[in-house]
Order: structure tokens, then sequence, then C-alpha cells
């Protein structure tokens, strides 16, 4: 099987030759330990020698070309004691929402997203807008008067939302429509979970924040996609709801958050939704040998297979992960 093959299989729930693996998305400080270590000059390089899957590519990828160099998302303003503050955190009106500049669609160009889509090679290809609503949201009030407001102004909460989700929708139209084959998953995420539990309650999540999780599912699958769906934290009480909405793939596992520990995922979850992640960064791939690494792939792979892909518990490895244990993860991934 191809990359490409495998991983469709894995996420259709379907048979195949092996579990896959994803190297994940390095810090910007890892990689250039890594590449020493492994004597290569190239990211590339190194994903093809550890037999590396998946490729992400977003679509956030300098595409969002503002005619005056603004960003996709003005975050703060001065307030009216002067201070800067975030921009709707004194918001208490719908109209002041429709007021905002919102980002324009027409100012996207997806020309280097493409490129590298077209460029990626016979690997499975997850890509989209990032479409992190739940954050833009939170950072656009101020995360606590965001979660207040979900109880003294939920319908500026929802404007707020609505607005930010119709662009990431409106963008991922105008990307699928030019990517058309190119992309195997539209790839999207927001975390959700603390290290204990979620961050609001599931009664709050399914007002605010599944509605529109269900609708770029959905625009996703509409295209002919499968969809792999990013979520830190001890998310365990929202999973049935991420599997009711469609969710082919769940990423990355948080190993040491509250109920996400392979046991119990596989124990509530196996056989109806399909695993990204699972291997620890917060101690194990850390502190552990590499002989410590391969048996907790192998029992990860064994709890979760056969739709599981091998990857780290959080997808942006810092440079205190050893470069010999990451070689360890690789391997015992592949090993049958």
């Amino acid at each position: 099987m191809t990359s490409r093959e495998r991983i469709k299989a894995i996420f259709g729930r379907a048979e195949a030759d092996r579990c896959g693996f994803w190297l994940g998305m390095p810090h910007s400080e890892t990689w250039p330990i890594y590449l020493k270590h492994f004597g290569f000059t190239q990211e590339e390089q190194l994903r093809q020698y550890l037999h590396d899957d998946i490729r992400w590519i977003w679509g956030e990828h300098n595409s969002y070309k503002h005619p005056e160099g603004k960003p996709l998302f003005d975050m703060v303003r001065v307030g009216i004691s002067g201070d800067v503050q975030p921009v709707f955190a004194e918001c208490e009106e719908v109209d002041e929402v429709e007021a905002y500049e919102w980002p324009n669609p027409d100012y996207l160009d997806f020309s280097e997203v493409l490129d590298l889509l077209r460029n990626a090679g016979e690997v499975y290809r997850a890509s989209g807008m990032w479409s992190c609503f739940f954050h833009i949201t939170a950072d656009l009030f101020g995360m606590e008067n965001y979660f207040i407001k979900m109880h003294t102004d939920p319908e500026v909460v929802h404007a707020v939302t609505r607005h930010v989700c119709e662009f990431y929708l409106a963008a991922n139209e105008r990307l699928f429509a030019q990517a058309c084959g190119e992309i195997d998953a539209y790839f999207f995420g927001n975390d959700l979970g603390t290290q204990l539990d979620l961050l609001v309650s599931p009664e709050q999540l399914e007002r605010f924040v599944m509605p529109w999780t269900r609708k770029l599912v959905d625009q996703g699958h509409a295209h002919g996609y499968q969809v792999m769906h990013h979520c830190c934290g001890a998310i365990h009480k929202i999973i049935p709801s991420f599997i009711d909405a469609g969710i082919d793939a769940l990423h990355p596992l948080q190993a040491k958050a509250a109920n996400m520990d392979a046991e119990t995922l596989a124990r509530d979850f196996k056989g109806k939704i399909a695993f990204v992640g699972g291997i620890d960064t917060q101690d194990l791939l850390v502190h552990g040998t590499p002989e410590q690494i391969r048996a907790d792939v192998r029992r990860v792979r064994e709890l979760l297979g056969p739709s599981v892909v091998i990857s780290p518990s959080h997808e942006a490895l810092l440079p205190n992960v050893p470069p010999e244990n990451v070689l360890a993860m690789a391997e015992e991934a592949r090993a049958m």
C-alpha cells in the first residue's frame, strides 16, 4: 500500500497493511536538531526516512493577502479606558459585531498551498483552513469574557462565532474547488480541554461550538474528503458528539489527560472513529528510552488498532524530545 492508500483505509476503518505513522509538525527549534542528527538538510528527507504517511498542508499558509497588509483577524483595539484589549471585550450589542471589519475571502490566494499539495507525492494530504473558530472567538472577546458572555450575552457570542465560521466555510469552498483531488482529508481543530476536563460544559459546547463543527465536517464530506479533527486535552465527554458529527479521525489523543489513555478510548470508542496520536509527549517521549517508546507503541497499536495512526500526543514536538526516541516510535509503528 502507498501511504495515501493506507491512511484512507485506516480512516475509513477498512483493512490496511499496517498501522499508520505521522511525525506531526515538530517545533521550528526542533527541526535543526533532528536534521543534524539524521544527516539531512530538508524536512521532507527526514519524513521519507521515517516513512511518514501524512503531510499537513494548511490552508492559511501565506494565503490571506489583504491589500493593506492587515491580519486575518484584528484581535485588539483601544478600549474606553484607553487600554489595549480584545476587540469585543466590552461588546453587548450584535450591531457592534456586524460593524466589525471581518476578513474578506476575496483576499485569499491559495497559489502556494496548491503548489505544496501538487508536489507532496504519494502521501496522504490533510489540508483545508485550520478553522480554529473557538480560539479565534475566545481571542476576540478575551477568554474569560468569552465564557462569561456565553451566559450574559449569548446572541453576541453567536454573532461573532457566525462571522468567524462563515469566513472559514467560504475560504474552504474556494480552496476545495481549486484543489479538487489533491486533498485527502479536511483537517481542522479546536482545543476544548484542559489536562483534567473540558474548558466549558458539554452543554455550552453543544450550544456554541458543535453546530459549526458539524457544518465544517459536512463541508469536508460534501467534497469527498475524510475529516480529521484536532482537539487537545481531556475531551472524553465530547467524543460521542464528534462521532455523531461524522468525524472520521480524532487527533492527537493527549495521553496524560484525564480519560484520554488508550485503554479508556479503546473501551469506549474503538470501532466508531479512527485515532491519530497517543504516544505521550509530556513525559514518555522526553524521558523514556527507545525500548520504552517501542513498548508503548506496541501497547497503543494493540489497544486502538487497526484504525490507528501512531503519532505524538501533541504534534509540535519540542527540542527536548530526543531524535533516538522519534526513530524508535517511527520504526515500531511500521513493525508488523
